[in-house]
């Protein structure tokens, strides 16, 4: 039996990809719109919302410059769910308003579940949902993106970085194949904003979305890019007052919006440190395993990887076993939580692994404030709950 490492003091935390914690430098820069600055940013006839008003518009200009894109680009949302859906509906539905004949949607079967069920939704308004497969690396072959387009189409979607396996998608390159066949493009770059770099006005897509909670910053607030050069038409998904250029009304929260342009300055000036400290915890950590579970698989492309991913089959044991014997280690399993059942992971499945395979994955994810005596706890944790369950229980 192999021994387990002494208990922390606290969990250690390796679920980054679900939610970073926020930084303290950003909670700093929120707390006076909760108390001092508590103006509606909307009230423009007195100095506390112009004030509220300021800040907003200061981290709009934030957001923007870590994206690569103009303020007047910007519209602020309670998250990427939000932004994805009035991207892919908003377009869709003003091209029926427009008179447009096209009717096809294109995305990719590893995307996030907010993308699949938006585009499904759509197929009850008459529109046509194309599901693309990905290679055994995660990626999408140029190929078959053109394949699909062959027919017109109104929009393709494919994210940036999956949530899962932190694969990255060659965003640049697809985005030109869509622009050719005349299609809007749309990113859901929730994974990947503050962690690569971001150039949406050079990588020529027209909508992209993002949550700040991904980034060290609030949970509740994100973002989507909206192309003014050319204009990209949506039509928003509710009614109301008419904020954010009418697209997005309701009245916006001045702290978590403070938060997300101090999250978004942090990130611009320490990314590439941060980027480089966390690739080689991950590579420590990924050594002891490696050098301890025979058959251990890493799953998807590791050159094309954000730094903070590992997406880990433990061959002849479960996820959920794993998990049980290490309770003080936050990871989470390659599956999804569904009706209370536990399912199989659909992305690991259209990455062709078995439902056996897929439910003897974990996903790891390493962030700004992971340790090295974290990653260490994480493979001493690991190693002993796998030595432990020899039936793979």
């Amino acid at each position: 039996m192999t021994e387990s490492p002494p208990r922390p003091n606290r969990p250690v935390y390796l679920d980054n990809q679900a939610t970073t914690r926020c930084d303290p430098r950003v909670v700093a820069a929120m707390l006076p719109f909760f108390t001092e600055e508590y103006g509606n940013p909307h009230s423009a006839e007195h100095v506390l919302g112009r004030r509220a008003d300021d800040a907003v518009e200061r981290a709009r200009a934030r957001v923007a410059a870590l994206l690569g894109a103009g303020s007047n680009e910007i519209v602020f949302t309670s998250g990427a769910t939000e932004a994805n859906n009035i991207a892919i509906k908003g377009a869709a539905r003003f091209a029926v308003a427009s008179g447009d004949p096209r009717r096809r949607i294109v995305t990719v079967a590893t995307e996030h579940k907010c993308v699949l069920e938006s585009a499904a939704d759509l197929a009850a308004e008459g529109f046509e949902p194309i599901v693309l497969p990905v290679s055994s690396d995660g990626l999408l072959d140029p190929d078959v993106l053109r394949e699909a387009l062959a027919e017109p189409a109104l929009l393709v979607s494919v994210m940036a970085v999956n949530n899962e396996t932190g694969v990255i998608q060659d965003i640049r390159g697809l985005a030109a194949i869509a622009k050719t066949a005349g299609a809007l493009f749309h990113t859901d770059i929730a994974q990947a904003f503050g962690k690569i770099p971001v150039d949406l006005t050079g990588w020529k897509v027209d909508l992209a979305s993002v949550s700040g909670h991904k980034l060290y910053g609030p949970k509740g607030v994100g973002a989507l890019f909206v192309r003014r050069r050319p204009r990209v038409r949506l039509t928003p998904l509710f009614s109301g007052g008419g904020q954010e250029r009418g697209l997005r009304s309701g009245t916006l929260p001045a702290p978590l919006i403070a938060g997300l342009g101090a999250a978004c300055d942090i990130a611009a000036a320490e990314m590439h440190a941060d980027a480089g400290r966390i690739a080689s915890l991950r590579s420590r950590l990924l050594d002891r395993l490696s050098a301890a579970i025979p058959g251990l698989r890493v799953n998807g492309s590791m050159p094309a990887r954000i730094a903070g991913n590992l997406n880990l089959t433990f061959p002849g044991r479960t996820a959920a076993a794993l998990m049980q014997a290490a309770p003080d280690l936050c990871v989470s399993t390659g599956s999804a939580c569904s009706s209370a059942e536990i399912e199989p992971s659909y992305v690991l499945r259209a990455m062709g692994l078995s439902e056996r395979e897929a439910a003897s994955t974990l996903r790891i994810g390493i962030g700004r404030f992971t340790s090295a005596a974290d990653i260490d706890y994480a493979a001493a944790a690991l190693v002993a709950a796998y030595a432990d369950d020899p039936a793979g229980a």
